[in-house]
């Protein structure tokens, strides 16, 4: 188990990109909340496994990375990127940033930060279609 938040965090990232629901709930606190870009929340870890698994069937190759990453006691900013493909055709990827709250080892909130107009525009095409 990563010794750090930022390391912890990092960690967090790496289940996200390898699509690991398992690793992902290990890696959370039974009350994490997990915060979207449009501010809607998800708490409880028996709820947000099953909502990562979904984001993964919608973008199977959704990935992040990670320029800088900032810690502040049990609080880290981590600032990237995101991107994948939606309906095994349209490629998105976009500037992001995170916040991951560590209490007792674990990341009892991931909030996510970016511009999702990319994903916006391929849906409203879809729609279109």
């Amino acid at each position: 188990m990563p010794h750090t938040p930022a390391a912890l965090a990092l960690a967090f990232m790496d289940r996200i990109n390898a699509h690991d629901l398992e690793g992902l709930a290990a890696l959370m606190t039974d009350d994490h909340t997990f915060i979207d870009s449009l501010g809607k929340a998800i708490r409880g870890s028996k709820w947000v496994r099953p909502a990562w698994n979904m984001y993964f069937e919608f973008c199977p190759d959704y990935w992040i990375t990670h320029e800088a990453v900032i810690e502040n006691g049990e609080t880290v900013a981590i600032f990237g990127k995101a991107g994948g493909t939606i309906a095994g055709e349209h490629r998105w990827e976009t500037p992001a940033a995170w916040k991951a709250v560590v209490k007792d080892g674990r990341v009892q909130e991931w909030r996510v930060y970016s511009d999702n107009k990319p994903v916006h525009d391929i849906l409203a095409r879809q729609e279109c279609e």
